[in-house]
């Protein structure tokens, strides 16, 4: 845990050493066999979470003393060779690395081996779970995120040959069933079969392991649930089924768990209305994705610890319960959207409010938008659109200063939007979507100026989190991810993670009257802007040059006029854009992309001319009439007129005794027989003298 770099230093001739621990540093280069044949009395191996490279020599596996090997989170490559093993080693962690290949058999000869740790790296072909039988030590075995097929075998000879394992991850392994050994594993507490190929029914027995606490079977294609779980013991703390095809109804385990994911199946029905008493220690509770219908009961207030509460994607109706409004003391994220849900919004916030995300879009909201949800002064999402609130613009928000995603849309809101600039509102503000509501008046610049995180150099917004997500459980690496659907480049896009250098501002299809303010050049990381569909007048802001990540920019349907200002040619990045129906005219600004957008683009302004619109027709304009000339009519070029009149008259001289006399016809007629055959003569010969005249006399008339 220092800043040490470079290679790793030779210790061979330290042979009494017992342990080298070098974990957490930023050593780079590779591990030579030559280094590591004289350290018989060598222990423990930790070069864990280094740059180490290059493949691993197999002198390493062979130490005579050597118990416990660490080499996790390095760059480690290429393929294990087979190995001389020995039965000392209890602790093999090869984990997050490249290696490839398939896992060298002499693993399996490790006799004493506990922890055998290989997930994360490019190991193939196929591996059989039965082979694990010669390890009768091991308690932990992690083969996840591999390209490997992991095979089991039912055989007639006992399960109680296999060890008795603590932890058992086989993530991605493509396993087709869950091995039924795992019955008799009356030590098993975590269980991780995640994505994939199980399918068919869930096994009672498998929640009925006495010391399971931890199971994950989601990601498979399982579609139901053998018997049910009433009245079961068990000890089960986190339980996801998440992504699979179950149906029917929930299981209804006891009270204890603290993460149930049960999202993106098949399960229908009403939720019980008695779940609450099967929540008591729930944290973590989602339902989302599924085919509730009915009510949402109160009893899910009864979930005193709850941090995390997704019902969204449902078919869920009546009002919000008034209870859940008043747990937001715990809870920090509640997600109701894409239901049927309908009344106004309980004004139930507590003063304690924790709440960081609140979602409630797509549903039948109506009434006056919650007054106390001021007190939620950590709220970072905010997602209240496509409902139908009437109110003006909820100025309460102001004072939250960590609000990162405002959206509105599609609502009734009315007025103008104000700014308060006093309390430096919304630093951290990166997406805002008020569009399709009756907004009007101006937008203030100063109010855009105090959203800083658009404004922030790029270093600085790379600095931070890569994305909004909420750790449930503290000391763990348990996540809610915050999701959200934003309209760009004329799509609904759904953002399943929002980066946090995802920038975008949509104000469209509203009242705003004025100009486009010249502030708005100062987001420098907008992503997305979007102002059409309303009332701006005056030039596009110049200033809108200085938006360098800009990809997407909607101006349509507006009354702007003047030129296209020339900066626009910065936009290097633009890939989306929209200016129609407006007042512009001049020349469209050449030499960006702007001339590879379809015409429709640039519709609608009578007075815009060059590509993409038309040709470029510059260059063929007549020249400006001189000063003192402007009644001079058009000259006559006689040069040019001479020169057509010449033309006719030597082509008459020519064809007209051709037509009016016989005499000088005969002679052309024999004229060009003579000329013709005496460039192709192989036809005077084929045709003869006496027949040539008549036949090349007779062709003309034809």
């Amino acid at each position: 845990m220092n800043k040490f770099n470079g290679s790793v230093p030779s210790f061979s001739m330290a042979q009494n050493l017992t342990q080298i621990n070098l974990s957490y540093n930023q050593l780079t280069g590779q591990i030579n066999s030559s280094r590591w044949e004289n350290l018989t009395n060598l222990v423990n191996l930790d070069l864990r979470y280094n740059l180490l490279n290059g493949t691993i020599p197999p002198s390493v596996f062979s130490l005579p003393m050597l118990q416990k090997l660490q080499l996790s989170n390095n760059e480690f490559s290429g393929q294990l060779l087979e190995f001389g093993a020995t039965s000392v080693l209890d602790t093999l962690d090869l984990s997050s690395n490249k290696l490839e290949g398939p896992i060298p058999k002499s693993i399996l000869n490790f006799r004493g081996l506990k922890m055998l740790l290989l997930f994360s790296n490019n190991f193939t072909g196929s591996f059989i779970l039965n082979h694990i039988q010669q390890l009768k030590n091991l308690s932990s075995l992690d083969l996840s995120f591999n390209s490997l097929s992991i095979n089991y075998t039912d055989t007639n000879s006992s399960h109680s040959s296999f060890p008795n394992i603590t932890t058992l991850k086989l993530v991605a392994g493509n396993l087709r069933r869950i091995p039924s050994f795992l019955r008799n594993q009356s030590k098993l507490s975590t269980l991780d079969l995640s994505q994939n190929q199980i399918h068919g029914e869930i096994p009672n027995w498998i929640l009925r392991l006495s010391n399971l606490v931890q199971l994950n079977l989601s990601c498979n294609s399982l579609e139901t649930l053998e018997g049910h779980f009433l009245n079961l013991t068990f000890t089960l703390s986190v339980l996801d089924l998440h992504s699979n095809q179950l149906q029917g109804q929930i299981p209804m385990l006891p009270g204890l768990a603290t993460y149930l994911d049960y999202s993106r199946n098949n399960f229908s029905s009403s939720i019980p209305a008695d779940i609450g008493d099967f929540l008591m220690y729930t944290m973590f509770f989602s339902l989302s994705s599924n085919k509730f219908q009915g009510s949402i009961p109160d009893s899910v207030c009864k979930a005193s610890y709850l941090q995390v509460l997704d019902l969204s994607n449902n078919s869920l109706s009546g009002r919000i319960p008034q209870c859940l409004t008043e747990i937001s003391r715990t809870l920090a994220v509640l997600n109701l959207r894409i239901n049927k849900l309908d009344g106004s919004v309980p004004d139930r916030f507590p003063q304690s409010c924790s709440l960081k995300t609140l979602d409630l879009n797509g549903n039948q909201i109506s009434g006056l938008f919650p007054k106390s949800l001021a007190n939620c002064t950590m709220l970072e999402v905010l997602n209240m659109g496509n409902n139908q609130i009437m109110d003006t613009f909820p100025r309460l928000l102001k004072n939250i200063s960590s609000l990162r995603v405002l959206v509105l849309r599609s609502n009734h809101f009315y007025g103008q939007i104000g700014c308060n600039t006093t309390s430096g509102a919304w630093p951290k503000l990166q997406i805002v979507d008020i569009a399709r509501n009756n907004f009007s008046g101006e937008i203030p610049g100063t109010c855009l100026i105090t959203w800083s995180a658009m404004m922030a150099d790029e270093d600085d917004a790379m600095a931070k989190i890569n994305h909004l997500r909420f750790q449930v459980l503290q000391f763990s690496q348990v996540y809610y991810q915050d999701a959200i659907t934003v309209t760009t480049k004329g799509l609904e896009m759904e953002l399943v993670k929002i980066l946090a250098v995802f920038t975008s501002i949509d104000l469209s299809c509203n009242n705003f009257i004025g100009s486009i303010p010249e502030e708005v050049g100062d987001l420098k990381l907008l992503y997305g802007l979007n102002l059409s569909g309303n009332a701006f007048t005056g030039t596009i802001p110049s200033s809108l040059g200085n938006l360098r990540q800009l990809e997407s920019l909607e101006l349509s349907d507006n009354k702007l006029s003047g030129e296209i200002p020339q900066e626009l040619v910065k936009l290097n990045f633009l890939s989306f854009l929209n200016l129609s129906n407006n007042q512009l005219n001049g020349k469209i600004p050449t030499g960006t992309q702007i001339q590879s957008f379809a015409p429709d683009s640039l519709a609608g302004n009578k007075g815009l001319w060059g590509p993409p619109l038309t040709v470029d027709i510059t260059s063929r304009l007549p020249p400006p009439l001189e000063k003192g000339h402007s009644n001079a009519q058009p000259e006559i070029d006689f040069d040019l007129l001479s020169t057509e009149t010449g033309c006719i008259f030597g082509l008459g001289a020519v064809i007209g005794p051709l037509v009016f006399c016989k005499r000088w016809r005969k002679w052309y007629y024999k004229t060009v027989e003579s000329i013709f055959f005496k460039v192709f003569p192989q036809l005077e010969e084929r045709i003869g003298p006496h027949q040539r005249h008549v036949h090349i006399t007779q062709r003309p008339r034809r």
